[in-house]
């Protein structure tokens, strides 16, 4: 978006006082420089005027306000208030990048570029409600704070937005945050579970712009991978590959998205037996398998979520190929099943009846393959993947978590979800159920799929993702 705004009049020069008004930041107050007079006498004056600037809505906009319609909808009568969320203090005065909590990019199509401590309000008018997004307005040349507040002030960190360039651009009407009260009826996602709850379900259906988004963010991870393949010699060559890794992943997603839409799982050799490996300080080395699992967040805030495991020196060996292969057929077991009305929870328990039948064939089961998948008595394959096999996908990488089981894991596949399928086998370095051929093995393949009415689409599906497939992508990529 534009961050020019209306011309801005030249104001007198802040007084001593008015600059000693400002509020010290955290941390600095030890450190911070007096101002002198002539710098304060000055600094408002010989700034070239802002022209004002028509900005055109943004392509989301129409569909945030088709969400807000059904959240004022289920809310008659009552105050619903949706924070962006405040900047969080990562040291002293250093913040972490600030994200949008994602109900209210949701609801205001205002996605990278929020502004911290912005709140979206529907106030009750009768049959519906009157919307206000209210932020702090730009700390210009015309306050102390432009020069005085780094957090804020445009000298600091740069133009940002006036309030009719965000209405104009969200087409929502939009009030500085100074003119926001709370009231003790106020419906606060994350504060009233109703509230909570009803935002998570109302992102279980994409629309048409949450689909682009979401392919567009899967091809762009799918750019990061090709990237990592490229760099595997000089990763295999580094003490610490892992991180060279998640080096490569974050160049692509820095550069042609917002970021990563959560921390890069860089596991090689036995830390892919590791479901949450994100420490990333191990060698990549030859004859090891490497699993990563990243996604792109794109600027939108959706994300991709795509997990390939790649043995580095390009080719599989026979055990690894064994183990890789079983997994890529509970996927495409899962994937097979994917339909309107199957039950969500379906997709992982075909997943798991894969995964049962082909460690029972390999004799790492006390029992049967039939009485490991006893709901009751049964669970013994688990030792070998516990985690789920799929998840909701979107704006979230874990999307519409505070939806109801019944809706979720519980609930049915319908035409507009997004989701993952990620069926994995991890045997432990030190796991004495197993033959230590098969300790150290990690593999998860992870796609991201779309159901239309036709059936399942694989959003990653041009990604390599057979064993023979894999050796491929590596030999015409890493040479």
């Amino acid at each position: 978006m534009t961050t020019t705004g209306d011309s801005d009049t030249i104001a007198s020069a802040p007084t001593p006082e008015a600059a000693s008004d400002a509020q010290p930041e955290a941390g600095t107050t030890n450190r911070r420089q007096p101002f002198p007079q002539g710098f304060l006498t000055t600094i408002s004056t010989g700034w070239a005027e802002r022209t004002s600037t028509h900005v055109t809505a943004r392509a989301q906009a129409a569909f945030a306000a088709r969400r807000r319609s059904a959240v004022s909808e289920a809310f008659i009568g009552r105050r619903v208030v949706v924070p962006a969320g405040e900047l969080k203090q990562r040291s002293n005065d250093t913040d972490y990048p600030f994200r949008a909590h994602s109900a209210f990019s949701h609801l205001t199509g205002w996605a990278s570029d929020t502004e911290p401590g912005a709140v979206l309000v529907f106030d009750p008018n009768g049959d519906g409600h009157d919307v206000t997004l209210y932020f702090r307005e730009r700390a210009d040349r015309n306050t102390t704070e432009f020069y005085a507040d780094s957090t804020v002030g445009e000298f600091w960190i740069g133009p940002r937005p006036s309030l009719s360039e965000v209405a104009e651009d969200l087409n929502i009407a939009t009030a500085h945050i100074a003119d926001f009260t709370s009231g003790p009826g106020d419906v606060v996602v994350e504060e009233n579970a109703e509230l909570t709850q009803f935002v998570s379900e109302l992102r279980l259906i994409k629309d048409e712009f949450e689909i682009q988004q979401l392919q567009l963010a899967v091809n762009t991870t799918a750019a990061g991978f090709d990237d990592i393949v490229r760099e595997l010699p000089s990763i295999a060559a580094h003490p610490r590959g892992e991180r060279v890794v998640e080096g490569v992943f974050h160049r692509r997603a820095r550069s042609d998205g917002n970021g990563e839409g959560y921390d890069t799982i860089a596991a090689s050799g036995p830390h892919a037996c590791y479901l949450h490996w994100t420490r990333n300080d191990g060698a990549v080395s030859p004859g090891d398998l490497i699993l990563i699992d990243a996604g792109v967040e794109v600027d939108s805030l959706y994300t991709a979520d795509i997990t390939r495991t790649l043995p580095v020196n390009g080719t599989f060996s026979a055990v690894q190929r064994k183990v890789y292969e079983a997994v890529r057929e509970a996927a495409d077991a899962a994937f097979a099943i994917a339909a309107p009305g199957v039950k969500f929870r379906d997709l992982h328990n075909t997943a798991m009846s894969v995964i049962a039948q082909r460690v029972a064939e390999w004799g790492l089961l006390p029992v049967t393959a039939e009485e490991a998948l006893d709901a009751d008595s049964g669970g013994q394959h688990r030792r070998y993947m516990v985690h789920g096999t799929s998840h909701h996908l979107g704006i979230d990488v874990h999307d519409c978590a505070a939806a109801r089981r019944e809706m979720y894991y519980d609930g049915v596949l319908l035409p507009g979800m997004v989701f993952t399928i990620e069926p994995g086998l991890y045997f432990q370095i030190d796991d004495l159920t197993v033959p230590e051929e098969f300790r150290g093995i990690g593999v998860r393949i992870e796609d991201d799929i779309l159901l239309t009415d036709q059936g399942a689409i694989n959003l990653s599906g041009d990604m390599p993702r057979t064993a023979d497939e894999i050796e491929q992508w590596i030999a015409r990529l890493a040479s």
